[in-house]
């Protein structure tokens, strides 16, 4: 099916099906509930999940390919989101010029960034993708934030480039060539998609659950599950397998007189588009970018996407995105109050107690819970989530069928 092989194909249709039926997996509990405050499928989070995902997938082409580790990559995220912000801004809100051009801009910038950066490997690497990075995140804060109109002046360019601290916006006074400059009631139009907005969205109500299905969500999710699927075919392609060659033993390979530096080169840049991608799609579901998108925490977060859910894996990325953004919206949010309505049958003192044990790990210490997990992840299951999900296969997979004939005799293994 679609040139992949029966393993391939299920894990894709395994995605597809997730995907597709996130809103009601997503929300398990009922409105209103006590438990309702772990619900998941609401269109903004369930956006970042498939968002974040593609960025982990182009990450992982790098790092899990070729053992390669940039902790730079937010800069083409943040890239993605200026040139698709700029092109709402310039010729209409149609969200795949948009993407186009944020694939391109950040595939452009990927060549002249990993052109330099492999010059050098291992920790030398690393540190030039942070460098690079961080510079890209200066002029997106000052540099390019200028007032290239002048103090008094109105105009299209009139917070530079970038827009500074603020972010880049969408005015009224965008020119937009090819769109409506305006939309009801005279305000700001919004991405879409010929003309289906990316904000709309349907509510279903089946007792006391509430499902909504946004056409934001379902865009941006057939965009990861083309983006998984292209991952797929890199993994199991001649070049894939040249990248993992790479991997294995880089001075080796140089001996048999094949040059690795263009497919490592081939790699940076197409994890880089990957990165323009989720940036593009960021700026289609919130028409606004920031230079934070390029900060190094941005870059180290989709470092630990990947490692949590599997380094070199297909679907552990998809995880490991997932599961980091559902802390970082779910946790972050339970507050004492919360837990004091979980915890009231207990007696007062023993209520306290309970709840003091448990705060500092949730609220804003979610990162505390974040990094035990992280720790736990990178002891016990070196190959993430994907790992743990294998190994508790194997404890309810069957006992292989007995090797003996019927006399009784057994048969030499194969």
């Amino acid at each position: 099916m679609l040139g992949l092989n029966k393993k391939d194909t299920y894990l894709l249709l395994l995605v597809a099906g997730l995907v597709i039926f996130a809103p009601f997996l997503l929300n398990p509990f009922p409105e209103g509930s006590a438990m309702a405050q772990f619900n998941a499928g609401y269109p903004d989070l369930m956006q970042r999940f498939v968002i974040f995902g593609v960025f982990a997938i182009g990450f992982n082409i790098l790092f899990g390919l070729t053992g390669y580790l940039s902790f730079g990559h937010a800069a083409f995220l943040g890239v993605g989101s200026y040139a698709a912000m700029w092109m709402f801004k310039l010729f209409g809100m149609n969200v795949l010029p948009a993407l186009g051009l944020s694939i391109l801009t950040s595939g452009l910038f990927a060549v002249l960034i990993g052109y330099i950066s492999l010059r050098r490997s291992g920790i030398y690497f690393s540190i030039l993708t942070l460098a690079f990075a961080m510079m890209s995140y200066s002029l997106a804060y000052s540099v390019l934030a200028t007032d290239m109109d002048g103090p008094d002046r109105q105009g299209l360019l009139q917070k530079g480039l970038t827009g500074g601290e603020t972010g880049l916006q969408l005015t009224l006074e965008d020119p937009r060539i090819f769109g409506q400059q305006t939309a009801g009631e005279g305000n700001i139009p919004v991405p879409n998609i010929f003309g289906l907005e990316m904000r709309s969205a349907v509510e279903m109500n089946v007792g006391d659950w509430v499902f909504t299905f946004s056409v934001g969500y379902y865009f941006a999710a057939l965009v990861m599950l083309l983006s998984f699927y292209l991952s797929i075919r890199i993994f199991r392609s001649p070049f894939g397998m040249m990248l993992r060659a790479i991997k294995s033993n880089q001075h080796r390979l140089n001996y048999t007189g094949l040059n690795a530096k263009p497919y490592m080169l081939a790699a940076f840049v197409v994890s880089g588009m990957y990165a323009g991608l989720a940036g593009g799609l960021m700026a289609s579901m919130d028409p606004l970018a920031g230079p934070e998108r390029m900060f190094w925490t941005a870059s180290g977060e989709v470092v630990l996407m990947t490692i949590l859910g599997g380094v070199g894996t297909l679907i552990g990325p998809v995880l490991g995105a997932g599961a980091i953004k559902y802390m970082e919206n779910i946790l972050s949010k339970i507050n004492s109050d919360i837990l004091h309505t979980w915890f009231a049958f207990l007696p007062n003192g023993l209520e306290d107690f309970v709840i003091t044990l448990i705060y500092p790990f949730i609220g804003k210490g979610w990162h505390l819970t974040l990094g035990l997990i992280f720790m736990a992840v990178v002891i016990f299951l070196p190959g993430g989530l994907v790992e743990g999900g294998q190994r508790i296969a194997r404890l309810f997979k069957r006992k292989k069928p007995s090797t003996k004939t019927p006399d009784g005799k057994t048969t030499p293994a194969e």
